[in-house]
């Protein structure tokens, strides 16, 4: 076999094991129903990656995120299949379609770049919530149990009673902000927690990050807008702060905790930017 006409399917062997053994079968059994020449990884994935033909990669957003970074300098198209809690990015760039669309669509769509971003030298893809984000993620196997935005959407909701703002320190591009917020995005793209449409002006291919920020707002107020946040509908409203960025660097006032595509992170200090028209990915 060449490798550089071969498609190389890599699995998240963390994942949801059933969902994503299925998953597997379908698209390796319409590989070579077609044809197509492919190699399947599992526990060890290669090397070197830019001597493929493509990347398949079957996961969600924290897969994708491993992935990006042990792979930052990939050169080959990339498409991502929904395996894992959330699947926000790929569901970004793909929809609700069924697996055999998606399938159909990705042999035949021609690459195309897409920003990522950088945030502490560690490479993102979907976006970063600061605070309430990582709050709500350290209860990971909530989510994971009760299904991604169902999950997600349970701990938002305690969180929401418990939760009170921070103060930060900012810095990005040519401008400064300090204040106390409740939420604290930094985005690429436009969803968080298998649905949350917290960025929906967000482009993932136009050279700039989305700063998202909610000023400190009453328990009550927060229970109103959490369905108004959920469908992108809240970034007219004088308590939100939304503005494109090239690069951020936020203080906190301690030690936060944060989700990064999904994945917990903490610190006290957080340098973002953007790394524009970084990865191909077929869509």
């Amino acid at each position: 076999m060449n490798n550089n006409e071969a498609i190389i399917v890599l699995i998240n062997p963390l994942a949801k094991k059933e969902k994503v053994k299925k998953l597997t079968e379908e698209i390796t059994a319409q590989l070579a129903g077609r044809n197509i020449l492919f190699k399947t990884f599992i526990e060890h994935w290669p090397g070197e990656i830019n001597i493929y033909k493509e990347v398949w990669l079957i996961g969600g957003d924290g897969t994708l995120n491993y992935f990006l970074n042990f792979y930052a300098d990939i050169k080959i198209p990339i498409a991502i299949f929904k395996g894992g809690t959330g699947n926000d990015f790929a569901w970004k760039l793909y929809g609700k379609i069924s697996i055999m669309d998606q399938i159909t669509n990705v042999l035949i769509a021609d690459p195309q770049l897409v920003d990522a971003g950088l945030c502490n030298e560690r490479i993102f893809i979907n976006g970063i919530g600061i605070g309430f984000d990582g709050e709500v993620l350290k209860s990971i196997n909530t989510i994971r149990f009760l299904g991604g935005h169902l999950g997600y959407l349970w701990l938002v909701v305690k969180k929401i009673f418990s939760f009170r703002e921070y103060s930060y320190q900012m810095q990005f591009d040519d401008n400064t902000l300090a204040g106390k917020f409740l939420l604290v995005m930094i985005t690429n793209s436009t969803r968080t927690g298998g649905g949350f449409m917290v960025s929906p002006d967000a482009k993932i291919n136009d050279g700039k990050l989305n700063m998202v920020l909610c000023k400190p707002i009453s328990v009550l107020k927060r229970l109103k807008y959490l369905p108004v946040i959920e469908k992108g509908k809240h970034l007219y409203n004088d308590f939100i702060i939304h503005k494109t960025v090239s690069k951020i660097r936020i203080e906190c006032e301690k030690e936060m905790l944060a989700q990064m595509d999904g994945e917990l992170i903490s610190g006290k200090a957080f340098e973002i930017k953007v790394l524009p028209m970084k990865f191909l990915f077929k869509y």
